[in-house]
């Protein structure tokens, strides 16, 4: 059983009722969640990890224990498994063991000491709590320019971190990996996150309403096609971040796509690698 891989404090020896976890609060879409660990040293990392989501106030939706797993046990073949059983969702992968009860807001994590496996854990939780108001995790670099967002979004070497590391002055970087979409008063946002890729920088703490999603394609020019329909939906669908298999939130998924193309621009953007790409993005 999954719970029986997670610690109870009154059962830890040389842990007393009076010693308090260590704690952060991490701020990603507007929802706080807070992380306790025995290990001050690795609420540090967790600090230093989400530089710029780290809350000052204590007040959080939800709350995760973490213990620390002995170095050596994790096995690094093993699938990403998230289901759903008797109230709460386990999540499980060769670094990490995770339960979370949202009725009670409560969840407890077994990891590696790699804030890494921690950074899975929490994407997994927002992409189920986004699933219930409209929102997903893609697959795609974003950026603010004259306060309106522009998503570029693809498979591995499609250009997601290239249009990043392009990005003048101007621009706002997001993200250049996982971009964070929610929906508010019929509209769409997009909103920074601390989730990178090959630029290793976390991205702003900004949010904006997105203007165009791009599905990105390189090519011997720079030009913008518009998509629409049935395409559109599919390209959005093959770059979206979902790890449950619940029929219930595949659906909202599902919905989330379809409501999100009828509302937003969706365009093949076909490039050259070189800064004069975002001379189109305007």
């Amino acid at each position: 059983m999954l719970a029986e891989c997670f610690f109870q404090v009154d059962s830890m020896p040389g842990v007393t009722a009076t010693q308090q976890h260590s704690d952060v609060v991490v701020v990603i879409g507007g929802l706080p969640i807070r992380l306790h660990s025995n290990d001050p040293a690795f609420i540090r990392l967790i600090e230093e990890r989400y530089a710029g989501y780290v809350s000052s106030s204590n007040d959080a939706s939800f709350d995760f224990d973490i213990e620390l797993a002995p170095p050596g046990t994790e096995s690094g073949d093993e699938d990403l498994r998230v289901t759903w059983n008797l109230g709460r969702w386990l999540m499980e992968r060769g670094d990490f063991r995770a339960e979370w009860n949202p009725s009670t807001a409560h969840g407890r994590i077994k990891q590696t000491s790699n804030p890494y496996s921690l950074d899975s854990v929490i994407r997994i939780v927002h992409t189920l709590l986004l699933a219930r108001n409209g929102g997903f995790l893609v697959h795609a670099s974003s950026a603010v320019r004259n306060g309106r967002a522009f998503l570029f979004s693809g498979v591995s070497g499609a250009g997601k971190t290239t249009m990043a590391r392009l990005a003048p002055p101007d621009v706002s970087l997001l993200t250049d990996e996982i971009s964070y979409v929610t929906r508010q008063d019929r509209g769409y946002f997009a909103v920074g996150t601390p989730f990178f890729g090959e630029l290793a920088r976390v991205g702003e703490n900004l949010r904006a309403p997105i203007d165009t999603l791009y599905l990105l394609a390189k090519g011997p020019e720079n030009k913008i096609e518009p998509i629409i329909g049935a395409n559109a939906v599919r390209g959005l669908l093959r770059n979206i971040l979902f790890f449950a298999r619940d029929p219930e939130f595949v659906k909202l998924v599902f919905d989330a796509a379809f409501d999100f193309v009828s509302r937003v621009h969706v365009c093949r953007l076909t490039f050259v690698p070189d800064s004069r790409v975002w001379e189109l993005i305007v």
